[in-house]
């Protein structure tokens, strides 16, 4: 399941890069995971009440609050690929099941 989700993820990420032009090295997988945290905790903020909600509706930030949500499931998918990381393993070990088997 997650190695399909991460070739998935890896193929759209591929081919934005290189459609605007920009590799993704190392530091970059780490870094989108930043980035996309950080937007995740503006609109989570403007849900909360601890942020302008610049005229948004409270199902409008919901569905972007999903929106970047997904955007940090995927890029923590691709810094798993990225770096040869065996998620479903570490998922057993810390969660004491095996996602594969969901």
């Amino acid at each position: 399941m997650l190695d399909v989700l991460q070739s998935q993820f890896e193929d759209s990420s591929a081919r934005y890069a290189a459609t605007n032009g920009f590799e993704r090295d190392a530091d970059w997988f780490v870094l989108k995971m930043h980035e996309e945290i950080g937007e995740l905790t503006q609109i989570w903020n403007k849900l909360s009440g601890r942020g302008r909600r610049h005229g948004r509706s409270e199902e409008e930030l919901k569905q972007a609050l999903a929106d970047e949500t997904a955007d940090l499931f995927g890029h923590v998918l691709l810094f798993a690929r990225q770096h040869g990381l065996d998620l479903s393993s570490a998922i057993e070990r810390k969660w004491h099941f095996r996602p594969d088997e969901a």
